[in-house]
């Protein structure tokens, strides 16, 4: 099995959204892209996936990429909101005045 590390996301933006291949399975989180900003929507992990990390490695690659890509961040998925408030090293990236309680 591969490291979660060793994961390589992808920016699909036809169907705007970050994927992430696993075991022949497809994690991935849907996004609204603007000029500067970017909104997170939705993060959905297989079934066969579930309890492995999965979610927790491609939300923080795509918070990675999010940075390296100088963008800002509105996450609108709650998954992703609960990621930043565990790692707080990412609120920088996230929009002034929005509350990551």
């Amino acid at each position: 099995m591969n490291t979660l590390a060793s994961l390589t996301l992808k920016d699909n933006t036809d169907k705007k959204q970050f994927e992430l291949q696993v075991e022949g399975n497809l994690a991935r989180i849907e996004y609204i892209k603007t000029l500067d900003k970017i909104y997170l929507t939705h993060t959905e992990v297989p079934k066969a996936l579930e309890g492995k990390g999965i979610g927790t490695a491609i939300v923080h690659k795509a918070l990675e990429w999010v940075k390296a890509n100088e963008l800002t961040l509105i996450p609108l998925c709650p998954f992703v909101a609960l990621y930043i408030k565990r790692n707080p090293e990412y609120k920088s990236l996230v929009l002034k005045g929005i509350n990551i309680a």
